[in-house]
């Protein structure tokens, strides 16, 4: 991992640092040198008395931690490993950022570790206990739903059991294509890949190796140049493709199992939709556990070149949603992020909504990227609509006419603050320079031009 190697580096900087520091380490205890040679200096309080601190440090323990930037940020110890040519103490610690998202855990080295910050009075069995029980409404109706035989024991203690087992992610890195790509989360690979921390993957099939040889070997052989299914969207070097595929999902594995759907190309989608998705689990956080079978559409989103169609994202949707979901996951790969890629996979599915006839919205709970993403979406598409429409206009046309559900374009303009509310039975909501009245018992909108000085 990055970090790890910068970790390395900085290791000699402390070394030569602590001689200066007489830095002492006797039976497990160490006194860490007063400065850190990099000149860059935790945020602790000058009176507060040095603590002697044991080592190793405990799983749960609170610290200061130096990351990427060079400055030190506030960490929480999720997991230890010995290391294999140290002694007794030598241990490098997975930690979390408690400022950061879960995508940014990673292994780090001791020597990235401010002894002076430890805190380890803190209740964790409290505060797992909290975190374990943090199900959304939509969580838990999928799991009484679909609560099915032989599964009895899905409760509290069974997810708290997931969040043990996802907690450290396995894999570092993955080589797709011409990218080297860091991963964010776990993603439950087969057993034979557990000694595993990076791992080759074919951009054509997804199938994925451990070493580079076999991956080498692999691509003479490997014939299919694009998604299995049908292309359904085609536009300069940007391809769709469209399979199908039975999705099983295993609380107590969190596995994804592909049942062969009864196509020519089924067995090609079962095996391509598996890789799937155990490579779009290193990048997302899933947290909804649930036994459920259902008959999903997978959206694949390619760049094609001489050499074939080079995956950039993807989405995935029910077939047949009570919720009205036209969308259940969706990820743009990280090398392919922050070029607009996103939002067009959004649009596609409001897109295949209108061409349906019907309203969409994305399954809950959304992560941070994906809400972000939305919200530029709705915000757009509504201003659009709002600033060149004429005349009265109500929220059902506006949904009509966009595909967006209610619910989302009231929420998209209270998030910008568009939205004032007055006795309770009027808002006014100002778009650039108009002013668009709701009238809520009739949920009518009247567009109104004026001049704003």
């Amino acid at each position: 991992m990055v970090s790890i190697e910068n970790g390395a580096i900085a290791v000699a900087a402390s070394c030569h640092g602590a001689a200066a520091g007489k830095t002492i380490a006797t039976e497990g205890v160490v006194l860490p040198p007063a400065s850190q040679s990099n000149g860059a200096q935790p945020e602790t309080d000058p009176s507060r008395k040095r603590k002697m601190t044991s080592l190793p440090l405990e799983v749960g323990t609170r610290v200061n931690c130096r990351w990427r930037d060079g400055k030190y940020h506030p960490v929480k110890v999720i997991e230890r490993r010995k290391l294999p040519s140290g002694g007794a103490n030598d241990y490098e610690y997975y930690v979390h950022y408690t400022e950061f998202n879960r995508r940014l855990d990673e292994w780090v080295k001791l020597e990235q570790l401010d002894l002076n910050s430890v805190e380890t009075d803190v209740d964790e069995k409290v505060e797992d206990k909290v975190t374990s029980l943090k199900m959304t409404r939509h969580q838990k109706r999928k799991i009484d739903e679909t609560h099915v035989e032989g599964h009895e024991e899905l409760d509290a203690a069974s997810l708290r059991e997931h969040e043990e087992f996802t907690k450290v992610k396995n894999i570092a890195t993955i080589e797709l294509g011409r990218y080297e790509i860091e991963t964010w989360y776990f993603s439950p690979f087969p057993p034979e890949y557990n000694d595993c921390t990076k791992l080759f993957f074919c951009e054509f099939c997804l199938n994925f190796m451990k070493r580079k040889e076999q991956l080498q070997r692999h691509m003479r052989k490997c014939d299919l140049k694009h998604p299995p299914g049908d292309e359904i969207y085609r536009n300069g070097t940007l391809s769709m493709f469209e399979f199908i595929a039975i999705l099983l999902f295993l609380i107590e594995y969190f596995m994804s199992i592909f049942a062969t759907h009864d196509t020519v190309d089924g067995k090609k989608n079962k095996v391509y939709g598996q890789n799937l998705c155990y490579l779009a689990k290193l990048f997302l956080d899933h947290k909804t556990l649930y036994y459920d079978v259902d008959l999903f559409l997978f959206y694949v989103l390619c760049e094609c070149d001489d050499r074939g169609c080079h995956m950039v994202g993807y989405f995935s949707k029910e077939k047949h949603s009570e919720e009205s979901y036209n969308l259940a996951c969706i990820l743009t790969l990280p090398p392919y992020q922050r070029k607009g890629y996103g939002k067009f996979l959004i649009a596609f599915s409001y897109e295949l909504s209108k061409k349906e006839g019907k309203v969409g919205t994305p399954e809950r709970p959304l992560s941070d990227l994906g809400l972000l993403s939305y919200r530029g979406y709705w915000t757009r598409v509504l201003l659009d609509i709002l600033k060149k429409h004429k005349g009265n206009i109500s929220i059902k046309e506006l949904s009509d006419m966009t595909a967006i559900k209610a619910e989302d374009i009231l929420s998209t303009l209270q998030s910008l603050e568009l939205i004032q509310y007055r006795k309770g039975s009027m808002s006014y909501v100002r778009i650039l320079r108009s002013w668009i009245v709701i009238l809520k018992p009739q949920a009518v909108v009247a567009l109104k031009s004026m001049s704003v000085n």
